[in-house]
Formats: C-alpha cells, structure tokens, sequence
C-alpha cells in the first residue's frame, strides 16, 4: 500500500520564509567569523597583455593594511586537473595570480587585504599596476570562429533547394547577464591544513572539489558553508578565482578574510549568457508540413577555456523535421569565460527557431499554432527514442484557451487601441530532464520528527521546501516535524543545483530514504510482540500524522514515539541514495511549455509594454504549487528582461563593460510586469525519476522572450530579429 499524498501538491508556505524575511537566514557575507578581515580585488584596466610592474608601497603604508598580494608574491599553488567543477569542456581555468597573463579586462590581478573594508578599498584604489597592452578582440562579428561542431541528418540542403517555400533569417542575442540580489561573496578561514569556505554557491560538492584541486587537499580537508543563496541564475555554479584569492589571502595573513565582490566585478568575473548570432533556413510544403532546417550558431568563449552549451538540441526533436543540418562555432575572444543562464541553450535556441517558425506561418497564412500542432512528432528524431511523456500538444489546447488565442488578429498590425497597437503571440519550449547520482541523510527521532540533511542548494526554486514536502509524505508527518539542513559539504553528496534537476535527483534521495525509515519502523512494530501491529502484513500498514495504522482498520495501531520508546530506540535513520539507470538511453526526457504573450506597441515611440503572459506547462508531478507558481513568475520576469531590456554593452577597444552596474544594465521592474498566469498539466513522469518530477527552473523562461518577439510582430507587422527588442528598431 503506498503512502497517502498530504503535503505533496499541498500549497504551503515556504519553510524557510520567516527566516528569510526576519533577516535570521545567513548569506555568504552575514556569517559571523571571529577576526575576519577584509580583502579588495584589483581588476586588470587593459582587456590582454602582460603585468610589467605592480607599486604597492603606498597601499602598504596606509594604516590597517595587512598585505598586498599578486602573482609577484603570491604562493605557486597545485591546480590539479578537475573535471567535475563545472569548468567548460577544454581550455585551461583562470589560475589566480600564479603568472603575469591578462586575458580579460577586470580579470583580477592583485587583492588588498586590512582590517576594515574601508582601508582594503582605499588599499586597493593605491595599488599601482602597469601593462604591456596587446590588441584585444572582443567582437563576435569580427574575430575568427573556431572549428564547428555539426549535426545532420537527411540532406537538408537538398530538401531546402526543393522546398515549395523557404524563410532565411539571422537572428541577434546579446550577452545577458545574471546579476542576482546577492553578490559573490566568500570568507575562507584556515585551521593548519584544513580550510572552511563560506561562500555563494550553486554546487557546495563542487566548490569542495575545485578548491582541494587548487590547493592540493584531500576533500574531507576543504568544507564548503553555504546554507542560503541570494539569486544565482547560473552565476553560482562553480566555483570563480574570487573563492580562490580569498583563502590564498587567508593563509598569507593567517586570519579569516571576506570578499564581497562589487556589482562591477560580478560583470567580469562570474560569468554571463554569452552573445550569439544565429543563421536560421526552414523548408517546408504549403501546408505547413516542415522538410528541412539548416542551423549556423556563432558563439562567444574565452580564449583560455572553451564554453558551449545545447544550443542546437531544440532544432534536433522540437519539430518533426527529417532533413535537419546544424553548425555549432565558437569564437575564442579575450573575454572571461561565459556560465549557464537561466534556460540555457534552449532559450537561446528558441529565439531563433519559434521567430523563424513564426515567420514560416504567417509565409503560409496558417495560423502558428495550427503550425506547430502539424508538425508535432511522435518520437525523438534526433535518437528514433519514445519521450517519456510528451504533452505540449495539451499545452497548446489549454493555453489557447485560456489565453483566448481566437482573438488574435491574423493580419500584422491590424488592431489598434489608441495610440497603441495590439498583438498576440506564442511559443513552444522545451528543457531537457536531468536527473543525476545524490544522496540524503534522513533521521528518525523517537519524539516523532525527523531531520533531512543533504549538500544541496536553495538559491530561490525552495529546496528547503520541497524536499520537506516529499519526506513529510513519505515518513507520514506533519510537514511543520520536518527539518530540512543543505548547503554544507559534510553533508551527502548532491549534484549542481541548476539545470533543474534538484528535486529530480535529491528529491529522489529524499524519497528512498525516508521510505527505508518507514519501512523498518513497519517491521519493527509488526515484528513486536507487544505492538497492536504485530503480525500484520507490512503492507498493510501506512503512517499517517505520525500513527502507524492498518488501512482497512485505521484503530489498530500506534505512534512513532509509542513504538520507539517501547524498543529503546533513540531514532532510525539511513542514507537514500539516487541514480539514474546506466547504460544505453531508452527514453528521451524533456519538460515542455507554451508561452502566450499580448503586448501593446507605442505607434509614436516604439515602447513595448506586456499587458500579459501564460505559460502552461508539461512538467511533470508538481511538488509544491506555489513555489512552482513562483518560479514560473520569475522565468517569465526574466523573459521579459531578456525581450526587451537586459544586454551587455562592450567597449571593444579594450573588453570594457560600459553598464556593468545596475543602473545602466536594465532589468525588469513592477512597472513593466503584465498579468502573468501559470498553469500545470496534472501528470507524473515515473520514467523520469521515483517521485515523477521532470524539473521547471529552466523550461518556465525559455519561451518567453520568443513569445514576445512574436506578439510585436503581430502588433506592429515588423520582425525584430535581435535581442533585447528596443524602441529605436520599432520607429
């Protein structure tokens, strides 16, 4: 008999909340260390080049200052290969101050260390760096692409020659970055050769194995502190030279040191959705049947590392296409290395696939929902695999009705309200469902609650939540017995928190490990002579609000702290565990959306105002309801920003950022949110993961800023194919 649903799909608070808004959660920055010190980073001013000389004699003489470190005094340190720290495939990691090599501009080059911020600052201002200034090139449409990654499969360039009607199109994304709430920040600390880390991190585990990699350490000498997260976006999922330059700092003064990195710095030294340009040819019948797509990406990286991600997936299985070439390139330019963003891949793909797709209706004069729905597969072509559950078909129904799609104009332009022209727009989406090996802890007390403990993350989506949710359920508890620790490396091993694949993977550890508590309470009791459920079948019994019951006789049973204070047991407690099946794939796993978006157009000024957004989702068991709401908010937010606002501007003379602060890199406000609306098929993806998730965080952004796109050009007739859509391209 399996265990009954109370807290699961229940719309709880979140269990962390008055924590969060009394100000008792502990960010990075807030934590209490006795004799922390402070330290200030020095940013390179030339965008490539050498160090030729660094003055410190003025900052060493201010009062407070402790040191001045930089590759000229800094100690050689081991930088052991690491392959499981999230550095991009291929390359070599920035080595903080271990050579005189400017790669970037603001890549740091020397840190100030006192005992006030406001002497490190004032340290850091004196400091004194000369260069060897080398040409640098920092643009996309200019430098020299590297060798492509390709995908084919048919012969789409004979498929597109013979194509009864073809759209060609290049689309435009520029660089976004995240710039979350919280800045990066760490305090390292050391005790002889064992070094703790309090730090802004996605991956506590990998933030572990990156700086014992760097120093040399065993694992268990490195502990990584991270229990609450401020935003991330992506920006936290590894570990950046600023965590590194804070124990180096620590161990040169030989007292705790904080870094706090400034809203500048984060510009330069955490990572960004790299800009793109991204060639787009469709082929298809008259009645809207797709024949062939051909796919040119072009990339920013780094020179020093190479950065990719799965741009190219969505145009392998989001459409039946048969015919399909792709062309991946990097371009190596002398800039930091790009992160993961929000939807990554996937939202930079489905700007250019869902415009052209929309481009190719309005061609055909069919409807791009109607569209959409002929060209829905019915397996992966990109692997001739079954999905485990596909229903964006559903999304399509449900959101077109909901949204009222019926009354959107078909001829561009066409309604007006005032000053203001209307239009209508949509998009599919996809992400893929990632699930990976994760352990928890879970404890068992005789007074009837229960502590789960796992080195997860929380950095908004509501961890602390939902992995309270699935154990409250499976143990048979009320929600408010649950305590829910993360965020420590001394904790069971989890996988990043991004790519939504948190409650897939720890969720599912979650899952088995509170169901082996139970279980060996059951045959405890049904084992006990002096147990009402002795000799009962195991089956039989379920817990509900901590009682152990029969369930066709709910009288005949007893508590928790009835049984274990019976048998003198103190508390249960395991290790759950979750992996993923090895071996061949047998499946292919996606969550799916459809984005709905209505816009208003200022015919004078070009200002574009949402007035609204739906999204209805295919991702699978929904845990928690209102974070699910909440997150699906947030990704249209972001979607929102990435349409219309958010871009990076480079000074290419030398790599400059020209708005890397928040007042000139624009983000979304309450004044630009419309009416945003969620919706969530009931379903369960079992194929998936134990408890059925398919993951959200990602797949609720990918869509939007196409959507968008397309609402404009509805409104207006004009096809903005570059991103964010600014007033000055629509007059």
């Amino acid at each position: 008999m399996s265990q009954p649903s109370a807290a699961v799909g229940a719309r709880v608070s979140r269990v962390e909340g008055r924590a969060k808004v009394t100000g008792t959660a502990t960010y990075s920055a807030e934590h209490d260390v006795d004799g922390v010190v402070h330290a200030v980073i020095v940013d390179a001013t030339v965008g490539r080049g050498r160090i030729t000389g660094i003055d410190t004699d003025a900052a060493l003489a201010l009062d407070g200052v402790l040191t001045v470190i930089s590759h000229l005094n800094a100690p050689r340190l081991p930088y052991r290969d690491n392959e499981s720290s999230n550095n991009p495939s291929g390359g070599r990691r920035l080595r903080a101050f271990q050579d005189d090599t400017v790669h970037f501009h603001g890549q740091p080059v020397a840190v100030a260390v006192a005992t006030t911020l406001e002497q490190a600052q004032h340290a850091a201002r004196l400091a004194r760096v000369s260069y060897d200034d080398r040409s640098t090139e920092t643009d996309l449409e200019r430098a020299k692409p590297a060798k492509a990654t390709t995908y084919e499969r048919g012969n789409a360039a004979d498929a597109l020659a013979d194509a009864p009607v073809r759209i060609e199109a290049t689309y435009q994304l520029a660089r976004n970055h995240h710039h979350p709430m919280e800045p990066h920040a760490t305090i390292a600390s050391w005790k002889g050769d064992e070094l703790t880390v309090r730090d802004k991190t996605q991956w506590v585990v990998g933030a572990q194995t990156e700086l014992a990699a760097v120093f040399g350490l065993e694992l268990d000498q490195v502990h990584v502190i991270s229990p609450f997260v401020g935003g991330g976006f992506g920006s936290a999922l590894r570990a950046w030279p600023h965590v590194v330059i804070a124990a180096v700092a620590a161990r040169a003064v030989k007292r705790p040191v904080k870094v706090v990195l400034t809203r500048k710095q984060m510009a330069f030294d955490t990572g960004y959705r790299p800009a793109y340009r991204y060639r787009l040819q469709l082929g298809a019948t008259r009645r809207g049947r797709l024949l062939a797509a051909d796919h040119s990406v072009l990339a920013e990286t780094s020179r020093y590392e190479d950065f990719t991600e799965a741009v190219l997936s969505s145009g392998q299985m989001l459409y039946t296409t048969p015919h399909v070439r792709q062309s991946y390139r990097k371009v190596p330019l002398d800039v930091s290395t790009p992160l993961y963003m929000r939807g990554p891949g996937y939202a930079t793909a489905a700007f250019a696939l869902e415009s052209g797709v929309d481009d190719l209706a309005h061609e055909l004069g069919i409807d791009p929902l109607e569209l959409r729905r002929r060209n829905e597969p019915d397996a992966d072509q990109s692997n001739d695999l079954p999905f485990s559950t596909r229903r964006l078909a559903d999304c399509y129904t449900t959101g077109a009705k909901e949204f009222g799609w019926q009354r959107r104009s078909t001829k561009p332009g066409s309604r007006r309200e005032g000053n203001w022209l209307i239009g209508m727009g949509m998009a599919a989406g996809a992400y893929d469902t990632l699930r990976n090996k994760a352990q928890a802890h879970i404890r068992l007390d005789a007074d009837g609650t229960a502590r789960v403990e796992a080195a997860a993350s929380d950095m908004g989506p509501g961890t602390y939540t939902s992995l309270s949710q699935v154990a409250a359920d499976a143990l048979g508890l009320p929600l408010k017995r649950i305590t829910t620790r993360i965020g420590d490396s001394t904790m069971p091993p989890t996988p990043p928190h991004g790519g939504s694949q948190t409650m897939a993977s720890v969720g599912s550890a979650v899952q088995a490990g509170c169901d082996t508590v139970r279980r060996t309470a059951i045959d405890l009791a049904v084992g006990d002579p002096d147990s009402p459920l002795h000799n009962a079948a195991p089956k039989q019994v379920v817990v509900r609000s901590g009682r152990l019951h029969l369930t066709d006789r709910p009288a005949r049973g007893e508590t928790y702290q009835q049984l274990m204070e019976r048998n003198r047991r103190t508390h249960l407690e395991t290790t759950g565990t979750f992996a993923p099946p090895t071996g061949a794939k047998r499946h292919s796993m996606y969550a799916y959306a459809a984005t709905f978006a209505e816009v208003a157009v200022d015919a004078r000024l070009g200002l574009v105002r949402v007035r609204r957004l739906l999204g209805v989702y295919d991702a699978g068991r929904i845990i928690s309801p209102t974070l699910a709401d909440s997150q699906a908010i947030g990704g249209m937010i972001g979607g929102i920003g990435t349409a219309l606002l958010e871009h990076s501007v480079t000074d290419h003379r030398d790599g400059r950022i020209t708005n890397a602060n928040l007042a000139d890199y624009l983000v979304p406000v309450n004044a630009d949110i419309g009416d945003l609306q969620a919706i969530f098929l009931d379903g369960s993806d079992t194929v998936a993961d134990p408890i059925g998730v398919k993951g959200l965080g990602e797949v609720v952004h990918v869509g939007v800023a196409p959507a968008i796109a397309n609402a404009v050009f509805n409104a207006t007739g004009r096809r903005i194919r570059q991103l964010p859509i600014t007033l000055d391209a629509l007059l």
